[in-house]
């Protein structure tokens, strides 16, 4: 596997003690929820578990439990060793037995009942295959995503080091813009600073089926352009079929050019937006951006607090409605987003997130992208971070203050 590495021959593998650590918690929360054992299929998942996204699946046994863990490879065994830390990961590697096996090779593992699947992510007719061979079994889905809304240190630096490209990505939209540059030419210098940093070339997301383009340049009227995303500014997209991010609109002199963008280390994701024009921005649109900086950072100091997500979405609310925004802050009728900030990690729309119905608090070790945008039908305007809540507040994971919410491109 020599040919596998990172830039100037670095490591990326994840560390085998950061995976025995994520078993430990998965073992624990199985425990405490009464259940014997689960099967782990979805990618995602599975490379926070093993360290890559091998085709099979993970046995997991609860703690105490007799159930001995193991990775079943279906495709490739030999990468799934190597990317689980080889003799130093902290489960067993092994092919993946044929399917009429199953059952005999779970008793001998030690499972006494049929192991909980995630049906939150298994397609209808997998899960019903897997069900009728093995029996009913309970749904492990938000098990696994209730524990990975608490990063650890090892994966806040992958989010700090994602911010970091973030910050490479702006410098690209400041140094490449301009007067009749398209949105497009400009989404295409930020994702080569993007890729030649080691962007994978995918942002996973849990929601089905919101597909996502991670560098959203709208310019002027494209930032009005209602989506089938689930956000507040969209783009136009270069055609119907991928109707979303950057088009081919030129920019022009004055129009508020909103940027936002994501870039993934090592399947970490960042996100950030920022807001650029060719010559001075008039003044209402100034003073917009003042506004969704002051929501922002509202909603920043109430999570800072462990107030929960819905308390600092009612006072970023009560802000925009103090400051005539209501019928703009995210969207506009009937196309607007009911939310403020979502959780980030190796998803893209983790939780919780800040809105209406999430009556818990950001944990400490809780990744969070804090967005507010209004839009109007000639353009959009806001700001996004990404954060940590750590034990003293609230820590910006993206551009913060090393970067201007608004910089101008020459006339």
């Amino acid at each position: 596997m020599s040919a596998l590495k990172g830039p100037e021959g670095a490591d990326w593998r994840v560390p085998p003690d950061e995976l025995a650590n994520r078993l430990e918690l998965v073992g624990t929360a199985l425990f405490d929820a009464g259940i014997e054992s689960m099967l782990v299929h979805d990618p995602v998942d599975l490379y926070w578990l093993t360290g890559g996204r091998q085709n099979g699946m993970l046995l997991v046994g609860a703690k105490n439990s007799s159930v001995d863990s193991v990775f079943w490879v279906r495709q490739s065994l030999d990468r799934a060793v190597w990317e689980a830390g080889e003799s130093a990961a902290p489960f067993e590697l092994s092919a993946q037995p044929r399917v009429k096996n199953l059952n005999d090779e779970l008793k001998q593992r030690g499972c006494t009942t049929t192991p909980a699947m995630q049906h939150g992510r298994l397609p209808h007719n997998q899960a019903m295959f897997f069900q009728d061979m093995l029996g009913e079994s309970v749904d492990c889905t938000s098990l696994l995503w209730n524990l990975r809304e608490i990063k650890s240190q090892w994966e806040i630096e992958q989010m700090r080091a994602s911010g970091e490209v973030n910050r490479w990505m702006f410098e690209a939209i400041l140094d490449e813009g301009g007067e009749g540059v398209s949105e497009i030419e400009l989404a295409a210098a930020a994702d080569s600073v993007s890729r030649a940093a080691g962007f994978g070339g995918q942002i996973m997301m849990r929601k089905w089926p919101m597909n996502c383009d991670r560098v959203v340049i709208a310019a002027g009227h494209s930032g009005a352009v209602p989506t089938y995303f689930d956000s507040a500014v969209g783009g136009t997209g270069p055609h119907s079929f991928a109707g979303l991010g950057a088009g081919f609109h030129r920019i022009k002199t004055g129009e508020p050019v909103l940027v936002d963008i994501v870039h993934c280390h090592r399947g970490y994701v960042s996100d950030c937006t920022r807001m650029f024009s060719v010559g001075p921005l008039d003044q209402e649109w100034a003073e917009r951006l003042e506004a969704m900086k002051e929501i922002s950072d509202e909603v920043v100091t109430r999570l800072a607090k462990g107030e929960t997500c819905e308390m600092a979405y009612e006072s970023g609310v009560t802000i925009a409605r103090e400051r005539g925004f209501s019928g703009h802050l995210m969207g506009m009728p009937p196309d607007q987003a009911r939310f403020l900030g979502h959780s980030i990690g190796l998803h893209l729309d983790e939780t919780p997130v800040v809105a209406r119905g999430f009556s818990k608090p950001l944990q400490i070790g809780g990744t969070m992208a804090i967005e507010p945008k209004v839009i109007y039908t000639d353009g959009a305007i806001g700001v996004e971070d990404s954060w940590v809540r750590t034990e003293d507040g609230m820590e910006c994971l993206t551009a913060g203050d090393a970067i201007p919410l608004h910089q101008e491109w020459d006339s």
